[in-house]
């Protein structure tokens, strides 16, 4: 099997070298930048391939499609998580656009891709609106990443873009030092807060007790391997959003995904407090201030 990979940053080239592992496949990946990567080669070999998994940033995606993507048969896996920013899409929504229903899957579940690079176990799902599709493309992962499949699109996307938002302001809990029981209390309502939103959009309740919504939350909010979780600890220190991206030197998710929870929320009439507070304090607001109003909201 031949897979193709775009998108060369640390989750792109964490999911190459993973379907590299598995015997029988053979894995070519691509990104806008040349990289020094074994088996890297030209965005056109790649999208003459059948298999795809396309790993790029949330918020540059819809663009990229549009310059980039033409539909020919391409069986597509998005390893992204994000909500567009400056549109509100969901990336299932943009996708749409270009490619069928059934040829689309969406990877999700507790990942991180430094332990990935480490085959270090872990356990994710390939979400499909096609159950031979997803099973496909689980059967391309290595035997370290033990993959579940489900039908719940809207589900897994909306608890991997909202996970990164709750992470923002679990790091910010935990660089304000205010203990564990407000961690835990941040984010077990966070856990709460997803679900509400995922219900309005007709997700399962499942998904959100699963790997792709408590199982992705409960990594990504509680520990400093996590870009959003490093981001949140930079706003409890005071820092400004570009001062903290600029240290990160890569993208975090949860940022862009914030100020679109902001929007849905309010088109929407949706209430999600946490979301709330982390655009807030994204846009200037003080941590201080946003946890008393949380907590006497």
């Amino acid at each position: 099997m031949k897979i193709g990979v775009i998108g060369a940053g640390k989750w792109g080239s964490a999911l190459a070298f993973a379907m590299g592992q598995k015997e029988g496949n053979e894995v070519l990946i691509t990104s806008r930048t040349p990289r020094d990567l074994p088996n890297f080669v030209s965005l056109d070999e790649v999208l003459s391939l059948e298999y795809i998994v396309i790993a790029i940033p949330a918020q540059q995606i819809g663009q990229w499609l549009e310059d980039n993507f033409v539909f020919k048969g391409q069986k597509i896996l998005v390893a992204s998580k994000g909500i567009e920013a400056s549109t509100g899409r969901f990336l299932n929504e943009i996708y749409a656009d270009y490619v069928p229903e059934s040829n689309l899957a969406f990877l999700s579940g507790p990942s991180f891709a430094v332990e990935v690079m480490q085959s270090l176990p872990t356990a994710v799902v390939v979400n499909s609106a096609s159950q031979q599709l997803a099973m496909n493309f689980g059967a391309l992962f290595p035997s370290f990443m033990r993959t579940y499949i489900s039908d719940d699109v809207v589900g897994a996307e909306i608890s991997g873009a909202y996970k990164n938002v709750i992470a923002i302001a679990s790091g910010i809990c935990a660089g304000l030092r205010l203990g564990n029981n407000a961690a835990a209390s941040i984010i077990s309502r966070g856990l709460v807060e997803m679900h509400r939103f995922g219900k309005a959009y007709g997700a399962k309740d499942e998904t959100f007790l699963g790997l792709s919504g408590a199982g992705d939350l409960f990594l990504t909010a509680s520990s400093t391997m996590s870009r959003n979780y490093r981001v949140g600890l930079g706003l409890a220190e005071g820092k400004s959003q570009d001062e903290i991206v600029e240290e990160l030197g890569e993208v975090a998710e949860g940022i862009g995904t914030a100020y679109a929870l902001e929007t849905i929320s309010k088109k929407e009439k949706i209430y999600l407090p946490i979301a709330t507070e982390v655009y807030a304090i994204l846009e200037g607001k003080q941590p201080s201030r946003s946890l008393k109003d949380l907590l006497t909201r």
